[in-house]
């Protein structure tokens, strides 16, 4: 499966933002067919992206998130710009939790270089990319194992979580409300991404911008408990404000570079 085309990528972003999606309106704002139009979305719906509606398409409900795989070609140029400016924010010999997301696992991913790191996860897709690695340590909680993503939810995967305290945790997230409120779908991932928040000394929020603005029914966290937030660019004036009065480090890849103070103590 081919990654998605930039005006698919472009479609999905703008989705993201209005909802709704109209197969006329987009022919005329990138300069092409309706046909055109109805095979990228045909193709994004084929996806499970969006949903296709009369004339156009619209965003997947806020209470349901798109597939796993389907994410994976969601902004997968940003997600391993951003994967790289979080990795290198971990140093080596240290101790680090990563949880369940395709953003996490770019991180994961760009971790290669690195050496003699402890990496405890709930994220069997993240497991398999690093035990090989010589000089890594991991540990892969228990508990159940959803199908969707191999992620594993559960009391046990908190448990272990919780018998822990790391140097840097890792963590992705489905959507970000202006708030600075941090969101997700299933109740069970957000009790480990709680008890990772709770057991990390370094907190790295890990999020590209289709994030923000997106609707999602259970709250992992606030910004406020966040150390550092690495995302491609940041639109919103009103969470600027909030990570800066809450000493937020910000990072930017699209060219921002980092913003905001040099972060919590």
């Amino acid at each position: 499966m081919t990654d998605v085309s930039t005006r698919q990528h472009d479609i999905i972003t703008l989705a993201r933002q209005v909802g709704r999606v109209e197969v006329d309106d987009l022919a005329r704002r990138f300069g092409v067919t309706p046909q055109t139009i109805r095979k990228d979305l045909n193709e994004l719906v084929g996806r499970n992206i969006l949903n296709r509606t009369h004339g156009g398409a619209t965003i997947g409900s806020g209470i349901e998130n798109i597939s796993y795989e389907a994410r994976r070609f969601v902004a997968a140029d940003e997600k391993r710009r951003i994967a790289h400016a979080a990795a290198a924010l971990i140093p080596n010999r240290s101790s680090l939790v990563i949880n369940i997301g395709t953003t996490t696992e770019e991180v994961a991913a760009a971790l290669a270089d690195h050496e003699d790191l402890m990496i405890i996860t709930n994220n069997l897709n993240v497991a398999m990319q690093l035990y090989r690695h010589p000089s890594f340590e991991v540990i892969v909680a228990g508990g159940q194992v959803r199908r969707a993503d191999g992620g594993v939810v559960g009391a046990q995967a908190v448990d272990l979580i919780s018998q822990f305290k790391v140097d840097t945790a890792v963590i992705g997230a489905s959507a970000i409300d202006e708030d600075g409120s941090i969101l997700d779908f299933d109740h069970r991932e957000v009790r480990v991404a709680q008890a990772i928040i709770e057991n990390a000394r370094h907190v790295i929020l890990v999020a590209d911008r289709t994030k923000l603005g997106r609707s999602a029914p259970v709250r992992i966290a606030h910004m406020d408990q966040i150390h550092t937030f690495v995302t491609d660019c940041l639109p919103s004036p009103r969470l600027r404000v909030l990570l800066a009065e809450q000493r937020v480090r910000l990072i930017e890849t699209d060219g921002e570079g980092a913003n905001g103070t040099s972060g919590k103590d």
